[in-house]
């Protein structure tokens, strides 16, 4: 239904008539507080005028087409955040309304004006806690709130730090009051999260409401952040022209992990987690393939207390051992400074306004809304006896505990909490409440009122700080949440700040016009990174492998054949879980695997080891930890590999109840077309850099190991008759109809093997395998020379060992048994073992001394 007129319920008396043809729907005028669109007459903000201009003729349809286009670019863009303790919740698609916020440019210029002085004023402050302290001495600031804080780091006392500067990005959250006045609600100073997020809401909103934003002259933001990328190239204590820079990040399970590998693509920076990073002789190093490059700056998204386990936390699997002691050293920058998180301590709003009068010698420009701390007596008093106007949070970061709106909460409810405010008084402030603005979202066809916040950004520069001209405006879930948060279901919205006169057209893309500089390489390969490529590869090769074992004893089992070739099958899959091969562990096995139900449960059951959905759980694990190095169709396949999740004590009810044999070979057939389709892009797709190079080494070696495991549990003990044996081997194999095609006469041994293990020519022969893995490695970076054999030399003999192998002399039978073949199996199976170890030793793993770095290219500077 087109959206009605709105042109008839106008006032003309303070702002700006729209146009006849806009249609909105319309939205009741907040009862308390203030509206971003409208004012209290119902007429619109002037700043809305050229967004109305440019979009005249929008109906309902065509708004809900455009927003079709927005979600769809979220979804191709792979824009998430993960919700914490919501098993629907990882990679949860990024909620984004499509009206944006309109800020005019002269309220934009007070703002930033404001926030500079209170950048400034936050850093002075920093400067003075870990340093002489004199707001302590002075009685300005009372000691209990640095040295009861958890987030005051002692080991960061005295640091020097480049350039002065600790702030190198802030984030401040605002909210307009109910007198139309922006407030500051909070600050975010040691790791501000949702830049990112806002680039990205900027990408997609431009794109489906271009005339409007042409038309508005909004501001661009590749401005701030080249002004950012420079800030840190500044902070490098080697002060060359192209300093190493990364961005350290807590890892895929963190709420905003897809803005931290968005930005570090942006930036032009590598992403890394702390096992990246390694300090040797007082200097960070990046583990690299084969070697270690120093690093210069540290853009971290860490908490302060998790960066350095050496001093900090120790339980912390975040950060990098020593690193602290290498910034104290001078031999690495990190932004923002270690520490900072001290600065985000709510009871600081109480002194504030003194703080900047003995700091800056000013008053404090941006008002907060008027703030208690418990732990003074006074103020304590206050906050008790006026309980239910305010709103109660705790003094201090990292708190487990959240706001609490006291006029919500019961007699019971509140009696404890003013126990709690009694018993630790400093652990608590009190607030004024304040009624935020709304602004217009789009649900269900139509808008309607949300109240928001609004996250801008500052970054350092050589003459100060810059403010980010947009921001991340952040919505309430419903129209009766107050508290606002992506946690709690909120979403996003652009924020445009307007320009008077000319628009930059700075862009951080290269330039059209500019010689292009051809470059065919892949950029610097994180060692973890390589080490999940290859396990993603090694996990996919056998989790096809399970289903095809499966498929073939399953289906023979349902068939109800004479079945004379399963107890082999049987053997050679219950050697895989540890069962044992040899004619005494028959029984024994037959006996674990005759019953449907166990058969079942290695495909179904995520808790037995080795289960095919036990190890799609790990495929999708470790897709998520390389997600940003494969294709969105590569990561989309993975996707639907998905498998009933079950517990130990559901497990084997939903086998009996829910699963038949006919459903599960329905879905081995699926996950197989799934798993080759994933083979497939990684082949077609993927560009032959070194992470394609480890996945298909961990592929090629893992789809050794399994024919070799085959081939040991079906053939080393033969059967009578071994036909069919041999016919559901070369099944499982995907070999059957090539076998058909090149031999007339009847399954025979020698042939088997001589297809599935020396025919060079098809692709899952062990030969095959084995001439791929040594292509693979001989054009991996080079190494310095290294004790032992390494693993090009490992695998160049293991291939000729394979080619010189006669199939027919140890396929002889002898006293019931391949002697034989069972033992170049073993020997097989233990040279692939030692060519991983060898390969995860030279490459994965970083034991070398300081000496051996420089000898590595990794000169030291």
């Amino acid at each position: 239904m087109p959206f009605p007129s709105q042109t008839q319920t106008q006032s003309q008396s303070s702002g700006t008539a729209l146009p006849p043809t806009l249609r909105l729907p319309l939205y009741p005028y907040p009862a308390d507080g203030v509206d971003e669109l409208r004012n209290g007459d119902h007429s619109f903000h002037r700043h809305w005028d050229q967004f109305f201009r440019a979009i005249p003729d929008l109906t309902s349809d065509e708004f809900a087409m455009r927003w079709r286009e927005a979600q769809y670019l979220i979804r191709e863009n792979g824009v998430t955040y993960n919700v914490y303790g919501d098993p629907k919740g990882q990679n949860r698609p990024w909620r984004l309304d499509p009206v944006p916020v309109i800020i005019p440019t002269a309220e934009a210029r007070h703002l930033e004006a404001c926030l500079i002085q209170r950048a400034t004023l936050l850093e002075r402050l920093y400067d003075d806690i870990y340093g002489e302290q004199r707001m302590i001495r002075e009685g300005v600031l009372p000691p209990e709130l640095v040295f009861a804080n958890p987030a005051f780091l002692r080991p960061c006392h005295g640091l020097r730090l480049p350039l002065g500067r600790s702030l190198h990005l802030y984030g401040a959250s605002l909210g307009r009051a109910a007198n139309g006045q922006w407030l500051q609600l909070g600050d975010r100073t040691q790791a501000p999260s949702g830049a990112g997020y806002a680039l990205e809401n900027r990408i997609v909103i431009s794109r489906i409401f271009p005339e409007a934003f042409r038309a508005c002259r909004v501001q661009r933001l590749a401005q701030f952040f080249q002004s950012y990328i420079d800030c840190a190239r500044s902070i490098a204590p080697c002060h060359c022209e192209n300093p190493r820079i990364v961005l350290l990040t807590p890892g895929p399970l963190n709420e905003t992990y897809f803005e931290q590998s968005y930005l570090a693509r942006y930036l032009g920076c590598t992403l890394v987690v702390g096992s990246d990073l390694t300090v040797r002789d007082d200097r960070v190093y990046l583990k690299v393939l084969g070697g270690l490059q120093p690093v210069d700056v540290i853009l971290r998204r860490v908490d302060d207390a998790f960066c350095d386990p050496l001093e900090l936390r120790a339980d912390s699997f975040l950060g990098v051992a020593g690193l602290l002691h290498a910034v104290r050293k001078g031999n690495v920058a990190v932004a923002n400074a270690l520490g900072t998180g001290v600065l985000e301590c709510a009871a600081l709003e109480a002194y504030l306004p003194k703080l900047c009068s003995t700091l800056l010698g000013s008053e404090l420009m941006l008002s907060s809304p008027r703030t208690w701390w418990c732990g003074d007596r006074v103020q304590r008093d206050y906050v008790l006896e006026h309980l239910n106007e305010l709103i109660i949070k705790p003094s201090f970061p990292g708190a487990r505990q959240e706001l609490v709106i006291v006029e919500r909460l019961d007699r019971t409810a509140r009696a404890a909490l003013v126990d709690r405010i009694r018993s630790q008084p400093h652990l608590f402030v009190g607030q004024e409440r304040i009624t935020l603005s709304t602004c217009p979202v789009y649900e269900n066809g139509e808008l309607v009122p949300r109240r928001i916040i609004l996250r801008t950004y500052l970054t350092a520069t050589p003459h100060g700080y810059s403010m980010m001209p947009g921001g991340l405006t952040r919505v309430a879930a419903d129209q009766d949440e107050l508290k606002i948060s992506m946690q709690r279901g909120g979403g996003s919205k652009d924020t445009w700040i307007l320009a008077e006169g000319h628009v930059s057209t700075f862009t951080r893309l290269p330039d059209r016009n500019a010689p292009l500089v051809v470059n065919r390489g892949g950029g610097e390969l994180p060692s973890r990174i390589a080490d999940n490529l290859f396990w993603l590869g090694r996990y996919a090769e056998r989790a096809e492998s399970m289903c095809r074992m499966l498929r073939g004893i399953l289906g023979r089992l349902t068939e109800r054949t004479d079945g004379l070739e399963i107890p082999a099958l049987l053997r050679s899959i219950g050697s895989a879980y540890g069962v044992g091969v040899g004619p005494n562990a028959e029984s024994a096995i037959e006996s674990l695997f005759d019953a449907e139900e166990e058969l079942l449960g290695l495909i179904y059951d995520p808790q037995r080891e080795g289960s095919v959905a036990n190890v799609a759980g790990h495929l999708h694990r470790i897709t998520g930890l390389v997600r940003d190095r494969i294709s969105p169709d590569m990561w989309r396949v993975v996707n639907t590999i998905r498998f009933p999740r079950t517990n130990d004590d559901t497990a084997k009810r939903l086998q009996r109840e829910q699963f038949t044999a006919g459903d599960a070979l329905d879905v081995l057939d699926r996950t197989i077309v799934q798993l080759a389709a994933f083979g497939g892009l990684a082949t077609e797709s993927m560009t032959r850099t070194d992470g394609w190079r480890f996945l298909d080494l961990g592929r090629k070696s893992e789809r050794a190991m399994q024919m070799v495991n085959l081939l040991r549990g079906t053939l080393v003990f033969p059967s009578d008759p071994e036909g069919p044996v041999l016919d559901a081997v070369l099944e499982i194999a995907d070999s059957r109809i090539t076998y058909r095609r090149r031999y007339l006469v009847a399954h025979r041994v020698e042939a088997v093997l001589d297809l599935l293990m020396l025919d060079e020519s098809n692709p899952r022969s062990l030969l095959s395998q084995l001439r791929a893995f040594v292509d693979d490695v001989e054009v991996l970076p080079p190494l310095s020379e290294l004790s032992g054999r390494g693993a090009g030399q490992l695998a160049q003999n293991l291939l000729a060992e394979v080619e010189q192998i006669d199939v027919v002399r140890i396929s002889v039978v002898s006293d019931g048994t391949r002697p034989a073949l069972a033992e170049f199996f073993k020997r097989i199976l233990g040279s692939l073992a030692e060519l991983s170890d060898v390969l995860t030793h030279q490459y994965l793993a970083h034991l070398q001394t300081t000496r051996q770095l420089s000898q590595n290219g990794a000169e030291l500077r």
